[in-house]
């Protein structure tokens, strides 16, 4: 394995959403790369008078720090990309687990079980609840019956109130009538005609105009130029940006990238 090795690797995972395979022991042969630099590195330090000033030693070390961010970030990248996959499998939907490093097929499969076992601890606390929702509600109807009339009282409630036992006097029909009649109309205006409720019509409220929302989301396709990582558009969605993706955005969430150098449009 050597630094292009690790870069075309790196290339081909950032050009796709999906996960692209790679040898079983891949990291450990990264390791075994980047661990054989280190000892040129030093061994050509310890020979060298100036070993600061050597450009051979210079070389290596340039070579090793850019071979460990390159690993980093291919990481990086996958492991998203395997808790994804995880997730779906945890929920029953068939995934490949085929071209995965061995590092990576154990967390897979320890992330599907953690994810498992979660749902069915979320689901037993969700069927205890009901269940004691079920029962508390049985109790409160036995409750209920508990509180029927009691025979001794029933009686004096059947008695009908009249105006004698009540003590209210008594309302002449005729005078009733005519108070009832004397009384204006609760939706008449002023001259007792019905309000026509243009002022309630005529125009919208300030409160309806000002929320109103757009039908559409202007967008902008654009190549992204930088690792941006996630960001939360505009249309409630996540993007995932990195370097050379192309990606159609929001024209609110595309505009501050192109502002930045961070993406170039495309139309």
């Amino acid at each position: 394995m050597n630094l292009e090795d690790l870069r075309a690797a790196q290339i081909d995972e950032r050009a796709t959403d999906s996960l692209q395979p790679l040898p079983a022991a891949f990291y450990a042969q990264a390791g075994d790369y980047l661990a054989e630099l280190r000892r040129r590195r030093d061994r050509l330090a310890a020979h060298a008078d100036r070993p600061f000033e050597s450009a051979e030693v210079r070389g290596l070390t340039d070579e090793l720090e850019t071979a460990e961010e390159v690993v980093e970030a291919l990481y990086e990248r996958r492991v998203g990309k395997v808790v994804k996959r995880a997730s779906l499998a945890a929920a029953g939907v068939p995934t490949d687990d085929e071209g995965l490093t061995d590092e990576e097929q154990s967390l897979f499969t320890d992330l599907v079980a953690r994810i498992e076992a979660n749902r069915e601890s979320v689901l037993d606390v969700l069927a205890a609840r009901a269940r004691a929702g079920g029962e508390e509600a049985d109790g409160d109807a036995t409750d209920d019956g508990d509180d029927a009339q009691d025979p001794a009282t029933a009686g004096d409630a059947s008695i009908p109130e009249t105006a004698e036992t009540s003590g209210a006097r008594p309302v002449d029909d005729a005078a009733g009538t005519e108070s009832a009649e004397a009384l204006p109309d609760a939706s008449s205006g002023p001259s007792g005609r019905p309000d026509s409720g243009e002022d309630a019509t005529d125009t919208p409220s300030e409160e309806s105009a000002a929320g109103s929302i757009p039908d559409g989301t202007d967008r902008v396709t654009v190549r992204i130029t930088a690792d941006v990582g996630e960001i939360y558009g505009v249309d409630d969605r996540v993007y995932t940006l990195g370097n050379e993706d192309v990606v159609t955005l929001p024209e609110a969430n595309a505009r501050p990238l192109l502002d930045r150098g961070a993406a170039q449009q495309l139309e």
